[in-house]
């Protein structure tokens, strides 16, 4: 999902560095997380990644009904100092974007597992999911 900061070395940060995993998502190493709701994931970006990216000013999302491979841009997301593409963390057709965000993409930053979500997935292969990582492998990831 985004790549701005691949040779971050995670270990080295701050533990009491104040970050939100719940347990019940799963994870990306891209910093992405993923509800199951049925038949479909929402997806958003981490507490982790949003604090990185700092105050997020746009939210880009045009593949709204596209079906997208495992990896491939969905969107993109624009922060006061940088701008990094979102990635797919599963294949499936793209059914809702949160168009919330188009007025207040500050939700990202202020809620990113609630009012912040990006978007709705209908998945095609289950088993990609099961390929995600966990809380615990996520806060390996990070250090936290």
């Amino acid at each position: 999902m985004i790549l701005f900061f691949p040779t971050t070395n995670f270990a080295t940060f701050d533990k009491n560095f104040d970050m939100n995993i719940p347990e019940e998502l799963k994870y990306t190493k891209d910093h992405e997380w993923i509800r199951v709701e049925g038949d479909q994931v929402v997806i958003g970006v981490t507490d982790f990644a949003q604090k990185e990216l700092g105050d997020i000013v746009y939210v880009d999302v045009d593949t709204e009904g596209e079906t997208l491979d495992f990896e491939e841009v969905f969107g993109s997301v624009e922060a006061v100092k940088t701008v990094s593409d979102l990635f797919m963390p599963i294949s499936g057709e793209v059914t809702e974007f949160n168009e919330e965000l188009e007025d207040a993409p500050e939700a990202v930053n202020n809620d990113p597992y609630g009012a912040g979500w990006m978007i709705k997935v209908a998945f095609s292969d289950a088993s990609e999911i099961e390929g995600l990582l966990s809380a615990a492998e996520y806060k390996d990831l990070v250090g936290a």
